[in-house]
């Protein structure tokens, strides 16, 4: 028989439950409760219809949630057996339901990320295969999500990225755990796009074992245009300093023609008259033969000059190959000759035999050389005015087997301020310079992997030394000319 009395036994064992514990009839009013349950403690808002629910259906109702301040609690409703009554019993689930709160809120940020995100989120098994991609796969690949799992990377990428790539970055997960890459992944229609994937490797707790690769790839198209944009505006304004150094050494390379086109006239007036000679004496042919071969000379010398000239103005793409140094810089001092002489500068070469080879657009560095030498001119000029000083060029190979050229001056030299903004673009102490001078060859000299310093020369002045890397001669010009 059902009785609606307190069962005191049933309390009894409850007393020392950490967990807020109550006895109620049938209406859902309290009567009993344990220590851990105070009078007002806060009950679910529908606690009535739960303790019928109990009652009527005779099952235990669970993980009914009622919070009180920051305190959170989970009810249970438990029918008493041979009684109207129901056991509730609320335990404190605070930490585990923030918990549980935090983990939810961290889904869905971290789903709202890789859905909206424009990079391409991607998951894989330790052989490449795709585990998970993100939506933005179809955008940049498209491939569905769906149609990228269980597909591998590798099978994306294009061929001359596989060969030399992959190996070295699955090298570098399995060390370091992180590795990054510029590759070309082979769009669903056949273009390629270049990417920049950072992968970073999960391992197994134990082992260490690598069982998983987050990467992150983004689209490297725009900034691939904008850096042909910013090389295309780079070359044009080396071809415009090129025009302007041109210019400025006009008289020299007027001298160094008129040279021998006079001498060709000379020539050619003199094996005329021998010519007229021949009738009367025929050994006047001897001397016709010889001012013939000096005027063949003497143009070859004119048309290599010319030579020199359009290879200088050349306009087009940075062309990288594999050079003597000695030859580029022997070129550059040809070009700077009448402008030293007419400042009494003397052109001192110290190069290094066999000469060392460097891998570089020779026209280019052509124009940094005629830099150099000319600013070694003008400090010299300007340091020993109507005097006889000595322009100092070097070529060699350091101790780490480095190709290198230094030119020494005897010029001033640089003071602290001057130090600290030698290569800073518009900075200059020339009454007429722009200041671009010596920036643009420093943008030059790096863009070939090399290094341009300047250091305090023994006599006072300034050295300028350019740097090469060592053992490149393997390298070949990659698809766009660099």
């Amino acid at each position: 028989m059902k009785t609606n009395q307190p069962q005191p036994n049933l309390m009894a064992a409850l007393h020392h439950d950490p967990d807020a514990c109550l006895l109620v009839d049938a209406k859902g009013q309290v009567l009993a409760h344990n220590p851990a349950a105070a009078p007002d403690i806060t009950l679910p808002v529908n606690h009535g219809a739960l303790v019928q629910a109990a009652l009527s259906q005779q099952r235990t109702v669970t993980d009914v949630e009622a919070r009180d301040g920051d305190l959170i609690r989970l009810w249970s409703y438990q029918p008493v057996a041979g009684a109207e009554q129901v056991l509730a019993r609320g335990r404190d689930a605070t930490h585990s339901q923030q918990t549980l709160h935090e983990a939810v809120q961290a889904n869905r940020l971290y789903r709202l990320i890789t859905e909206n995100t424009t990079d391409l989120i991607s998951r894989h098994a330790p052989d490449s295969t795709f585990i998970y991609a993100s939506p933005a796969s179809f955008r940049l690949l498209g491939y569905w999500p769906e149609e990228l799992r269980g597909k591998r990377l590798a099978d994306l990428v294009n061929p001359a990225d596989l060969s030399h790539l992959m190996g070295p970055v699955r090298e570098k997960l399995r060390d370091e755990g992180y590795a990054t890459m510029t590759l070309h992944l082979r769009h669903k229609d056949g273009r390629d796009i270049p990417f920049e994937t950072a992968s970073r490797a999960i391992r197994e707790t134990y082992t260490g074992a690598i069982i998983e690769v987050v990467s992150v790839s983004r689209d490297m198209t725009e900034r691939e245009l904008r850096e042909q944009e910013r090389q295309r505006h780079q070359e044009e304004m080396a071809h415009t300093a090129r025009l302007a150094t041109l210019g400025e050494l006009a008289s020299g390379i007027a001298h160094e023609m008129n040279q021998p086109l006079a001498t060709i006239v000379n020539y050619a007036s003199a094996s005329l008259r021998y010519l007229n000679q021949a009738n009367t004496q025929p050994e006047s042919l001897a001397k016709v033969a010889d001012g013939l071969e000096r005027i063949t000379r003497h143009a070859n010398h004119a048309a290599e000059v010319i030579r020199r000239l359009r290879a200088f103005l050349r306009k087009g793409q940075k062309r990288m190959t594999r050079v003597p140094l000695n030859e580029v810089v022997r070129e550059s001092l040809r070009l700077c000759q009448w402008e030293a002489r007419k400042h009494e500068v003397m052109l001192t070469d110290r190069l290094d035999e066999p000469s060392p080879d460097v891998w570089v657009d020779p026209i280019l560095l052509g124009q940094v050389m005629i830099n150099l030498l000319r600013n070694g001119i003008e400090a010299n000029r300007d340091t020993h005015p109507g005097q006889e000083s000595e322009l100092r060029v070097q070529t060699g190979t350091d101790h780490q087997g480095q190709p290198y050229v230094s030119v020494e001056d005897q010029g001033p030299g640089l003071d602290a301020e001057a130090r600290d903004h030698l290569f800073t673009p518009f900075y200059t102490r020339k009454a007429d310079g722009l200041g671009l001078g010596l920036s643009m060859s420093k943008s030059i000299i790096e863009g070939f992997g090399a290094s341009l310093e300047a250091l305090d020369a023994d006599c006072g002045g300034l050295r300028m030394t350019c740097t090469f890397p060592a053992e490149r001669n393997e390298r070949t010009p990659s698809h766009d000319g660099h």
